[in-house]
């Protein structure tokens, strides 16, 4: 269709190209692609530093996985491949950090989630809404692993905050039938009046 544009969004995310195809160039989704940007703006895994700190606390994504890792060990780079490639699945939906537990001052990031250095290595997952965190001390860092704890992390936020939409919705079941009560009894006592004078 000659009349037709067709449009690609790219970034590059940890040296790979991340594509949005844009099926009508003159129809752009401005919610879709602000999506796709969102999703793609950090890393895969972002390292923990001051710099980071704050970007990750502004970020819409609530879920934080941190990995508490030596970089200076000898099986950190074997760890941080398993951890990026867990990373993927969870775009949008966790942020992936990794906590150098080589820099002392991550040591204060350490003791906020309960751990010493001896534990290590392990994840911790962390929901900023509420501080809500749990811990996993890994003897063996593995996709599997990480994707299980990631995944039984955020099925149990998913599952605290159903019941919340729920009493939300019987809250305001409640104060509709009040309301509509309210007005029976008006409209009865109206009524009543009427019918006296």
């Amino acid at each position: 269709d000659p009349g037709r544009c067709q449009l690609f969004a790219l970034l590059q995310v940890d040296n790979k190209r991340q594509d949005l195809e844009i099926q009508d160039g003159n129809k752009v989704d401005v919610a879709k692609l602000s999506r796709f940007i969102r999703i793609n703006e950090l890393r895969w895994v972002t390292e923990y530093n001051p710099m980071t700190a704050v970007g990750l606390f502004d970020s819409a994504v609530q879920t934080h996985l941190l990995l508490f890792s030596d970089k200076t060990s000898s099986l950190h780079t074997e760890r941080i491949n398993k951890y990026r490639e867990a990373a993927v699945a969870f775009q949008g939906k966790a942020l992936f950090i990794l906590v150098d537990i080589s820099i002392k001052d991550n040591d204060r990031v350490l003791s906020y989630f309960h751990l010493k250095k001896s534990q290590l290595p392990a994840l911790a997952a962390y929901y900023t809404a509420d501080e809500e965190q749990d811990v996993l001390l890994l003897d063996e860092v593995s996709v599997e692993r990480i994707t299980d704890f990631c995944n039984a992390f955020l099925k149990r936020k998913e599952e605290v905050s159903v019941p919340t939409k729920e009493l939300c919705l019987l809250e305001e079941k409640y104060i509709y039938c009040t309301f509509l009560l309210q007005c029976l009894y008006y409209n009865q006592q109206e009524h009543l009046g009427a019918h006296l004078f």
